[in-house]
């Protein structure tokens, strides 16, 4: 079990990671299901960007997934940032997207992107005290207390829609 005190290590995942990913997302999320977001494809196709933070033991600590947009060379998303509950408040999760924006950065992004449910008051927060601001463009709306787009995933699924610029 990771208590939040050993020393960690960056990688790129690999498709192996796979399993261990899934493994622990409904728990590190509180229990809501979401391990059908980060499906085998991701670690297959996106693991020159994406970073995996773990233990000396091997213990995973945190994960990002991200990409390049193919159709927007300038513009980089996170799909999925996640850490080990007892590693949060303690600069991870600003690690992982550092290390994603210094790559993609290279490659020419210019701005990242990322979203998360507009009720998700911790992860507006963490993104706003790492240097996002919210996209608070045509058709957004305050909910939840935060300006967001109504049904942005689906019907109900309303989202804060994030951006960063980077220097390359």
């Amino acid at each position: 079990m990771d208590t939040g005190t050993a020393p960690l290590t960056f990688r790129h995942p690999v498709e192996a990671d796979h399993r261990r990913i899934v493994a622990v997302i409904e728990d590190w999320w509180g229990g809501r299901r979401l391990a059908y977001l980060v499906p085998r494809l991701w670690l297959q196709h996106f693991t020159g960007t994406s970073w995996i933070a773990e233990t000396g033991d091997g213990a995973l600590a945190g994960f990002l997934v991200g990409f390049v947009s193919p159709d927007d060379p300038t513009v980089g998303y996170v799909h999925m940032l996640a850490t080990n509950p007892n590693r949060r408040r303690r600069g991870l999760g600003r690690e992982l997207y550092d290390r994603f924006c210094e790559d993609v950065g290279a490659r020419g992004v210019t701005e990242v992107r990322a979203i998360t449910w507009a009720g998700n008051r911790a992860s507006i927060a963490f993104h706003a005290a790492i240097g996002f601001r919210i996209d608070d463009g045509p058709g957004t709306q305050r909910l939840f207390g935060a300006m967001a787009y109504p049904d942005y995933e689906g019907d109900g699924q309303d989202m804060v829609v994030f951006r960063r610029r980077i220097e390359g």
